[in-house]
């Protein structure tokens, strides 16, 4: 492998080693119902979108809100050194992806049946760091 391929991989290990993630996958609500929820905390910090979440009533903003605060534990367990308060955590990016489906049937009328999709999803977040001064 010559020089420059060699520390452009090292950089993308850097890169990879210091990004700090969270995912659920096949979370057993849709997509579409999930992103209504992702699009009110993308891009805020993590205390105002844990509070955000709390107050939120829709079924994906439990499951999201857990993701949140296990992205969070993600970051002190890859930043010892650093503590909480002398760094402003936000939310970078919070994907919401489509996952497998569960096809079910519903009987119909004059013996036909109906396909029923129970759709899924997958939720990916990262999260940035602003420090404070």
């Amino acid at each position: 492998m010559g020089r420059r391929k060699r520390e452009m991989a090292q950089r993308l290990k850097e890169e990879k080693r210091s990004k700090v993630t969270a995912s659920l996958r096949n979370h057993r609500i849709s997509a579409r119902k999930t992103r209504l929820v992702a699009d009110l905390v993308r891009g805020k910090e993590v205390n105002k979108a844990l509070a955000i979440l709390k107050f939120t009533p829709n079924a994906s903003a439990a499951y999201i809100e857990k993701l949140l605060v296990s992205a969070i534990n993600n970051w002190e367990q890859k930043n010892p050194d650093k503590a909480l308060d002398d760094v402003t955590l936000y939310i970078k990016s919070i994907q919401v992806g489509e996952a497998g489906m569960l096809k079910r049937i519903q009987p119909a009328p004059q013996g036909r049946a109906h396909r029923i999709r129970k759709r899924m999803s997958h939720i990916t977040l990262e999260l940035g760091e602003k420090i404070n001064n």
